[in-house]
């Protein structure tokens, strides 16, 4: 597959997602990468559609929260000798497609974490949830002391270095953002994003996301690494410079 990337798979963390499940999953086997997907608690047909598919099932027998589901599928990974993992949710709103893209930028910046950033057609994001997302990206960039787009986006390739942060102590959607922190500060990991568009019209259900809820427990965590860490006005001057995106033109070889 890729050289430097190593040997990838997919990890789809779900929770009822009947609707879109079984398309998003077989849009990742196209690709010819193996795929995990946890089931995290799901009450509808989510597990029995994913039991009937060539992938590896892991099910919570109830709701543990997605940092619990993403920790579950770190560890499958690990143990099946995956080099890295390409995240993405099960509703439909990362597609397969963008995977490609996200794997080559991933061989241009070996060892970085690679976010897919929801940057085109961001005036389909919900109102209340685009501007949750730019707080979460000005206080997570801070605490990471680098400039980060799209701190929030789900579809994310974890190098082996990233995996290794699994029993990071933080839970629900504070262990994505951990997960950024940590990397950053501790372990020197790289963080660049690949533009994807931003996908909130068609059939997907409710985000698991509330903004209020969430955002409220990602800033406490956040002030509480910023202060561990120290050194907070030079973290946001560095945090204020411009994020590495990578055009996906720039990442199809020259004729």
């Amino acid at each position: 597959m890729n050289a430097i990337a190593g040997r990838p798979c997919v990890l789809i963390p779900c929770l009822n997602e009947e609707k879109a499940i079984g398309r998003v999953v077989a849009d990742a086997l196209a690709l010819g990468l193996s795929v995990i997907v946890v089931d995290d608690g799901s009450s509808d047909r989510t597990p029995d559609i994913v039991a009937a598919l060539p992938v590896t099932l892991i099910r919570h027998p109830q709701r543990r929260g997605k940092g619990e589901a993403l920790r579950s599928g770190f560890r499958e990974a690990l143990r099946a000798g995956y080099d890295a993992v390409v995240t993405m949710d099960g509703d439909g709103q990362h597609l397969a497609s963008d995977i490609p893209a996200i794997l080559d930028a991933a061989d241009r910046y070996p060892g970085s974490i690679v976010i897919g950033a929801r940057l085109i057609d961001r005036q389909q994001q919900p109102g209340g949830r685009r501007r949750a997302n730019a707080v979460a990206d000005w206080g997570i960039s801070w605490a990471c002391g680098r400039p980060i787009a799209d701190t929030q986006s789900g579809q994310r390739f974890y190098p082996r270095a990233a995996l290794d942060l699994v029993d990071l102590p933080a839970e629900h959607f504070v262990f994505e953002a951990a997960l950024l922190i940590t990397a950053c500060r501790e372990r020197g990991i790289g963080v660049v994003s690949v533009p994807i568009a931003s996908r909130y019209q068609g059939e997907f259900r409710l985000s698991h996301f509330q903004p209020v809820r969430d955002v409220t427990r990602i800033t406490t965590y956040t002030i509480g690494r910023l202060f561990h860490y120290g050194d907070i006005l030079a973290s946001y001057r560095r945090s204020r410079a411009m994020p590495t995106i990578i055009d996906e033109s720039a990442l199809r070889p020259a004729h």
